[in-house]
């Protein structure tokens, strides 16, 4: 089986920061769950990743155990890279990423 290398973007991470602070806030200590939750799960992707179904052309979600929030990510098996390019709550629009992606190209 072979092992792909998973890449971070900068913006999942300040989406992950956002919503630690966010949980942090709310009860002391849950956003360290949350954070330790999201980053096992993200670290299991580089032998998982076909678990998880193409949601829109070729972004795949992953649902965070305890925690309503999505990890999106792409996998480009030519090169063997996964890459997170965002974490969001389930209740916001998928167009926001949407606009994150395009801007990046």
């Amino acid at each position: 089986m072979k092992l792909y290398q998973v890449l971070i973007d900068p913006s999942a991470l300040i989406d992950i920061q956002k919503a630690t602070d966010w949980y942090n806030e709310q009860l002391p200590g849950l956003g360290s769950r949350f954070q330790s939750q999201v980053v096992a799960q993200i670290n299991l992707l580089a032998k998982s990743h076909k678990l998880y179904i193409l949601r829109y052309k070729k972004v795949r979600c992953m649902l965070i155990r305890k925690f309503p929030y999505l990890v999106h990510f792409t996998v480009d098996a030519n090169r063997g890279v996964i890459e997170v390019f965002a974490v969001f709550h389930t209740s916001r629009s998928p167009k926001i990423w949407l606009k994150r992606k395009s801007s990046r190209k």
